[in-house]
Formats: structure tokens, sequence, C-alpha cells
């Protein structure tokens, strides 16, 4: 399925202002990461908008679809993109890294409506994810599991273990997108633990992958449409991204992007961009 051009032109309006909500409570908050909220965030429209089957005023729906932001330091990005689906009002997002509010820098399963897990400890929502799909295809249940991770969760054992896992018991429910932006804490993927060939190795773990333009609305959605890749192996796309993507220009796609905020005249610039 590729959107109709009405249809690409709403969901280009829901990454602007996603990327906006991303902005304001960076800014507000003067926290960290907001490079790597902000490559995931066609990822998450793509999901919240046009893929999963979910109920806002249902968040605890037993039959929808699940999705588990493992990456959770960029949890600014989910917090936005569940505001904008409107699972809560937008109003709660200046409560982000308030001391004694319920928005905190890492998300917390019942701190909000439609939060799956909490996370933060890298390389945990892959195994997770792996336990609540085999858990549906054990109880003859139809939703679908939806993991995102950074290419950063990929040094973790326990993402391999759970992909081995997944592989094994032909977890097609179960699908897992990798924000490769190709930067993590210190430096880039590459220099640290370089994670290619990536595709071929989760292949040999019995995956059926893809890749695609991780900013291409239309290429996510005509990807994720088709789901499971193959029947009887579980699903990865390996989403390429670029860390930083509509921030301070000077940052994007650097590892600056992972600590500096944008500071308030900054910030004002990057909003009157979006609003154009």
């Amino acid at each position: 399925m590729v959107p109709t051009k009405k249809q690409n032109l709403f969901l280009l309006s829901k990454a602007k202002a996603v990327r906006k909500k991303i902005i304001k409570m960076t800014t507000l908050a003067q926290s960290a990461h907001i490079g790597g909220s902000l490559s995931c965030v066609e990822v998450l429209v793509a999901l919240y908008f046009s893929i999963m089957k979910i109920n806002p005023k249902k968040a605890d729906w037993d039959k929808r679809d699940r999705l588990l932001f493992s990456k959770a330091h960029d949890a600014k990005a989910l917090y936005a993109v569940l505001a904008e689906k409107k699972f809560f009002n937008s109003s709660l997002l200046k409560e982000y890294e308030v001391d004694g509010k319920r928005i905190a820098g890492h998300s917390v399963k019942g701190s909000l409506p439609g939060i799956e897990i909490s996370a933060g400890s890298l390389g945990h929502g892959l195994p997770i994810g792996t336990g609540m799909a085999f858990a549906g295809k054990l109880n003859k249940k139809k939703y679908r599991v939806f993991v995102v991770i950074s290419d950063g969760e990929c040094d973790e054992g326990t993402t391999w273990e759970s992909a081995l896992f997944a592989g094994f018991h032909k977890l097609d429910n179960l699908i897992c997108i990798i924000d490769y932006n190709k930067l993590q804490a210190f430096g880039y993927t590459k220099d640290i633990l370089d994670l290619e060939p990536l595709k071929k190795k989760w292949e040999a773990f019995r995956w059926s992958v893809e890749e695609v333009d991780g900013h291409d609305l239309n290429q996510i959605i005509k990807k994720l449409s088709t789901i499971p890749f193959k029947k009887n192996k579980p699903s990865l796309l390996i989403a390429h991204t670029i860390k930083g993507l509509g921030g301070v220009p000077q940052h994007v796609g650097k590892i600056s992007s992972q600590y500096i905020p944008p500071n308030k005249i900054e910030s004002e610039s990057l909003i009157k961009n979006l609003s154009v």
C-alpha cells in the first residue's frame, strides 16, 4: 500500500507536529537525546497513523497491536507521537523531566496511556517483544508486536539471543525496526562495534529483512504493509536514518546531537521553519 497524495500530506503534517513537540520538550527541559528522538519520527508516524491496529480511547484494548519502544532514552519521540495520536492531552508534555511529575526521561509503563513497557536498559525491548509474540502464538491471538530498537542495541547479547529464539520459533507476528542512524553514545557504530553486514546477520538468524530510507514515509508504509515479509519468519526493517534530522543544523548527523539541546532562539527558529 502506497499512501495517496492526500494521505501523504496528512502524514507529513503529523511528522512535522511530532518534531515540534520533541523540540519544545527538549528546549524546556534542556535535556539530552534529541538526535535519536528526531531520527525515528517517520517510523513512529507510519506505525501509529497508518500501520498499527490501535484505539487511543482504549489503550489497553486486548486486540491491539503492541509497540515496544526499546530505545527509551529517546522517549520524547514516543511521548510526542502518543500525544499527537490523542492517547492523552498534549498539555501533559510540559511535565517532561519535571521532578515529581509523571513523564520521565525514560518511558515508564503506567505513567501514560499507550506505553507498553518500562524501558531504558538497552537490549531488553526485543526480548520482551519476543516473549509477547510467543505468548500471542500460543494463545492464538491476532495482535502483532512491533519493537523499535536503536542500532547501538545490536551491541547487546540479549538482542541476539531473542533474535535467535524468534527465528527458531517462526514468530511472524513479531516485527523489529532498527533506527539505523549509525551513531551511538560515544561515536559512530562502525568505529565502536561494526554491525555490518547487518542484513545478512539477521537473515542468518532466520529473519526476513527489508531496508528503507527511514525518513521516507511512502517507503516505510509500503514495506510494513506487507508484513510478515515472509510467512513463518519474524520481520526486520532496517530504517536508514539521520541522527538529529530537523534539529539544529550544525548538530545534524553528528554525535553532538546526542547531548546538546537547542537554546530558546534556536528552538523558535526550528519550529518556525517546521510551520512553513
